[in-house]
């Protein structure tokens, strides 16, 4: 491994890659007086075995409960005396820890963010309180259709693996976490390879790396590729439902869809903003507006490294829960067999690429952004290109894509709320979506 740090810049940001392997991606907005920075971690929640589910979400939450030389208190008290925030994500396949904060601040934000990383205390106490915490926030997702339906899906569209299962554990793994299994996944996982220093704002690169080679340049890079990390994923598909009886009747559809490294990834977006992302889409449109099935239906697509999954969610009262799936049958059925006209896929563009414009005006929406970008692509991806990504995405190609989509695997599928009907209702979603040997052997 070579001694020396090295530097690639364009127009979208710098990045340096230290010694150690750790990449240090920085952008600067000058008209602003804030810095938004962090600690992005190529590890998450696919990345943990059964035994360990949860643990990436419970280490986030024990980030702040104490470190060697500061107290929680101190750890709060010390970033709110600057006025600055403090704050934390777990994801599938990322854990991010991250600050903003005026730009005299910094240094100060790093300190602390490399302190919560680098020496955590774990007492017994603090880990005691946090599993309580945990465990009263898995509580309240049991009190939520949304939640249920969700964690149904996943279940049901990648079985028995840790893409299936939920981030924030079961209670029985949380109930097991400890010291040593907590300080255990951190030296396994949190290694130089594995981890983006980013920063957004009015700053300096160059000073920004010195803070970085200052406080992680003695952290050692030990990890294997992330590949050699978790298993492939492996989409199936089915149904899943909930006995519980709940208000409205949830339903929740989902397709495999492209990984952010397939070409058909923008056009997905596309087609997911055609197809239910605002109150322009079909799915509003005709399920809403037309016929007041529900108050609200929209579809998402989102994509990691291996894998995507394409999503539509509803609800609905219990006795138009059938014409529901009817309807939502007949417009994918218009999607798959009709390419859409060019004003229509015009609009949805539009609306992809102010959102992502949009986004660029918050520190914080960028430091994310290029910090993703680092882990996922190795390099900044400019406006420039990504505008011309959704710009080359045709209407015929919108109708291929929904074809494959609707008919290449099963669909998942996730009802909750309608009681014992809800499996009878999975099932009546799923059969029309799947392929005929499928619907044969029911």
């Amino acid at each position: 491994m070579s001694m020396k740090s090295h530097t690639t810049a364009n127009t979208s940001g710098t990045i340096t890659t230290l010694p150690n392997g750790i990449r240090v991606v920085t952008q600067h907005m000058p008209h602003v007086e804030t810095v938004a920075l962090g600690v992005w971690v190529d590890v998450g929640a696919r990345h943990e075995s059964e035994a360990e589910n949860g643990m990436s979400h419970f280490l986030e939450h024990m980030a702040f409960k104490g470190t060697g030389r500061r107290s929680a208190r101190a750890i709060a008290e010390e970033i709110e005396q600057v006025g600055g925030e403090l704050n934390a994500a777990t994801g599938l396949d990322t854990t991010a820890y991250f600050a903003r904060v005026l730009k005299a601040d910094v240094g100060l934000a790093f300190d602390i963010i490399a302190d919560i990383l680098l020496n955590p205390s774990y007492s017994a106490d603090e880990i005691e309180r946090e599993r309580e915490v945990i465990l009263q926030e898995i509580a309240a997702t049991r009190d939520s259709p949304d939640e249920i339906a969700y964690d149904l899906l996943n279940d049901v569209a990648y079985p028995d693996q840790a893409l299936g299962r939920a981030i924030l554990g079961t209670t029985e793994t949380v109930k097991s976490f400890t010291a040593p299994t907590l300080r255990g996944f951190l030296e396994r996982n949190y290694h130089a390879g594995h981890l983006i220093v980013a920063a957004v704002g009015h700053l300096d690169h160059a000073a920004i790396v010195r803070h970085a080679e200052a406080l992680f340049g003695g952290l050692k890079n030990d990890s294997g590729g992330a590949g050699d990390r978790f298993a492939p994923a492996r989409y199936l598909g089915g149904t899943r439902s909930s006995a519980k009886s709940f208000e409205q009747s949830h339903l929740l559809m989902g397709f495999e869809g492209p990984s952010y490294r397939e070409p058909t990834f923008y056009t997905a977006q596309v087609f997911s903003g055609l197809f239910g992302g605002g109150m322009s889409s079909r799915l509003f449109q005709e399920v809403r507006e037309r016929r007041g099935l529900c108050y609200s239906i929209y579809s998402g697509c989102f994509g990691l490294g291996d894998t995507g999954l394409f999503t539509l969610h509803a609800a609905t009262g219990h006795d138009m829960l059938a014409e529901l799936i009817d309807v939502v049958r007949a417009e994918a059925d218009r999607a798959a067999s009709t390419a859409p006209d060019t004003r229509e896929v015009d609009r949805a563009k539009a609306q992809l690429k102010a959102g992502l414009l949009m986004s660029l005006e918050s520190s914080g929406s960028r430091v994310e952004q290029v910090a993703r970008q680092t882990l996922r692509h190795g390099r900044l991806i400019g406006v420039d290109e990504l505008v011309a990504r959704v710009d080359a995405v045709t209407p015929e190609a919108v109708r291929a894509f929904a074809e494959t989509l609707f008919s290449a695997k099963p669909p998942s599928v996730a009802i909750v709320g309608a009681g014992r009907k809800s499996a009878t209702h999975a099932t009546r979603a799923a059969r029309p979506f799947a392929r005929p040997a499928l619907i044969g052997a029911a």
